[in-house]
């Protein structure tokens, strides 16, 4: 292992044992490092020394070859990008629905193995350290208060009914359930029962002692922004550029599905041939759905392998879930753990419905799973040595996100959208992502809306402004529509990294194509670029180049 690599992974250990929590869910690192992650400002400067360390270490080496090279760009860009905001005090206003802290803590139980009288009683501890971490958790809130860095009202209002939420339905009496009878009940239950006044209790504090003091407007301004989007694209970009790409992408898009809609029913609207398929389209029970769900990520899975891409046999399955108490509006992925003991998983909130309309799903299957998230995630813990660990338990929002949107054209390039309404469902999607695109910047940055969309929409961009576009534009169901902006406020700069990411693989392959012409190899360049792992968009063009 050269030094480099030593590093990398000596990062990902001090990492984990910093943050047990982080370790454990979103990375799931192999190892035991604890079951608490300290939220608090002494805990969360401790992190950000470790970066700052890490960086001086990494700026003493010498890379011994090209991926030592890839390595330490990646490593340095991750951290640079983290430590920018750190040193802009966003570490004091950590507040993000659907998908920050409250959402991160019940995840955490969520992932907990259990099986073993060992692995259940390490659930109970995990359960048991709910009050002590979110007790860190306002420590740093109430640090923010008395620094004036605060986040934005209606997020601490959505966090504090997300809190309510899982505390009022008892959220932890499943893993109760699922535990029965046996001799650590009591205990669990305690723990379940700390859990749920854990969570009320951030409800009040959020609602009464937070939210007095929260920022009234959602818009976080462009130094803010611009701080964000570097850390979700791993570039620095033209963002009004971005702003009127969007407008035009979303302009092409509706053409591309009106002349769909005509011929699901010749002469129709798109919204007639939306109601037609949510009519025809459907199954009545949420069996049914996880059933045709799974066939899907099943089906693709084995349509996939050998031909378009070399897939191992240890990511050769991704289990459906149902998020029935879920705020989220969106389904989600979340990885195979690093030593793939534990399999990628998709997960699909019910949103209090009875029927699913299955023709918009399945483009999300091939963005979640396969041939996206799934694969692509999947394949940077298997390729071996090449990369480092850091780079097999990072994400780039930009690469990821981007490559899962190349996936779902890439699906439809292979003729896989033949049932009723699927590439309609494929161009929805793609409308929604470029509808976020000019939501998140032009609410963000406050932009100007084009004459004719204000005329359409409202002067200004605005919460409500956001929600009509997002939902007349993008054609975005309407259970997920206010989740989807409450999102796009608390975690400004990645609702922009899925089409600007797409555009970026998009172009890459472009180029990879026409500098091959009748060489090009598809499944080749499918295998090569997943095993450069994620990168930055600022290097994926070059380094997806070296590799046509």
């Amino acid at each position: 292992m050269t030094p480099i690599f030593a590093l990398c992974d000596e990062y990902v250990e001090t990492m984990a044992r910093q943050d047990p929590v982080l370790a454990k869910t979103v990375i799931d690192v192999t190892g035991d490092f604890g079951v608490v992650t300290d939220y608090g400002p002494d805990a969360v400067a401790e992190r950000a020394e470790s970066q700052r360390a890490v960086l001086a270490r990494l700026a003493a080496l010498e890379p011994a070859n090209d991926a030592d090279r890839l390595a330490a760009a990646h490593l340095a860009e991750r951290l640079e990008a983290e430590l920018a905001e750190y040193d802009a005090g966003e570490w004091m206003r950590p507040l993000m629905a659907p998908y920050g802290m409250v959402f991160h803590l019940h995840g955490y139980i969520d992932a907990a193995p259990r099986g073993s009288e060992e692995q259940w009683r390490h659930l109970i501890d995990r359960l048991a350290a709910v009050p002590r971490m979110f007790d860190t958790f306002r420590t740093t809130l109430d640090t923010g208060i008395a620094r004036g860095v605060v986040a934005a009202r209606r997020q601490a209002l959505e966090c504090a009914a997300q809190a309510q939420n899982y505390a009022a339905t008892a959220t932890f009496d499943a893993v109760v359930d699922e535990y029965g009878d046996g001799p650590l009940r009591a205990e669990l239950e305690r723990a379940a029962a700390a859990g749920h006044a854990a969570y009320t209790e951030l409800a009040r504090y959020l609602r009464h002692d937070y939210a007095p003091h929260a920022a009234e407007a959602d818009a976080v301004g462009e130094q803010r922004y611009r701080i964000a989007a570097r850390q979700f694209l791993g570039a620095d970009i033209d963002l009004r550029d971005a702003y009127d790409w969007g407008w035009e992408e979303l302009h092409r898009l509706e053409e591309e599905m009106a002349a769909e809609a005509n011929e699901i029913l010749p002469g129709a609207s798109v919204d007639e041939a939306v109601a037609h398929l949510n009519d025809t389209e459907v199954v009545d029970s949420a069996d049914a759905y996880r059933d045709w769900l799974q066939e899907r990520h099943d089906t693709a899975l084995a349509a996939l392998s050998g031909v378009h891409f070399d897939i191992d046999p240890r990511l050769m399955r991704v289990e459906v879930n149902l998020a029935f108490g879920s705020a989220a509006g969106s389904p989600y992925y979340t990885e195979a753990s690093e030593d793939l003991s534990r399999p990628g998983r998709t997960w699909w909130p019910v949103g209090g419905r009875e029927r699913f309309a299955l023709w918009g799903e399945q483009t999300t299957v091939f963005h979640e799973a396969v041939p996206g998230h799934h694969l692509q995630t999947g394949q940077t813990k298997v390729v071996g040595d090449s990369l480092s660990r850091f780079a097999k338990i990072s994400f780039v929002s930009g690469h990821g996100e981007g490559w899962a949107l190349y996936a779902e054209r890439l699906a439809d390039e292979l003729g896989w959208n033949t049932a009723p309404g699927t590439r309609l469902g494929m161009l929805k999607a793609s409308a929604m992502r470029a509808a976020r695109v000019v939501i998140d910047l032009g609410l963000h940055l406050e932009l100007p809306l084009p004459q004719a969309e204000a005329r359409r929409h409202g002067p200004r961009w605005n919460f409500e402004v956001a929600c009509d576009v997002l939902r007349t534009r993008g054609r975005t169901a309407e259970h997920r529509v206010h989740p989807e902006v409450v999102r796009f406020c608390g975690w400004p700069g990645q609702a922009i990294s899925y089409k600007l990411g797409e555009r970026a693989w998009i172009a890459a392959r472009a180029e990879a194509e026409a500098r091959r012409g009748a060489d090009f190899d598809l499944k080749a360049w499918h295998t090569a670029a997943l095993n450069l792992g994620p990168v930055g968009l600022a290097t994926m063009a070059d380094r997806l180049r070296d590799i046509a």
